[in-house]
């Protein structure tokens, strides 16, 4: 199961910059996490301040 971000994203990039794979990155108006490479660790919503990553 892969994380994703929802529309509450901020766009500030904390996730990107903790995402120990590097699967996520910045799109239109919010960051996006490619859900073939992602390990599902937590990381992205852990350390997001608007709570903007779920598990799907």
């Amino acid at each position: 199961m892969a994380y994703m971000i929802n529309d509450d994203c901020i766009n500030c990039g904390a996730c990107a910059a903790d995402c120990p794979i590097g699967c996520i990155s910045e799109g239109d108006s919010k960051h996006v996490i490619d859900a073939d490479q992602c390990i599902d660790c937590g990381t992205c919503q852990s350390v997001c301040p608007v709570d903007a990553p779920n598990p799907q």
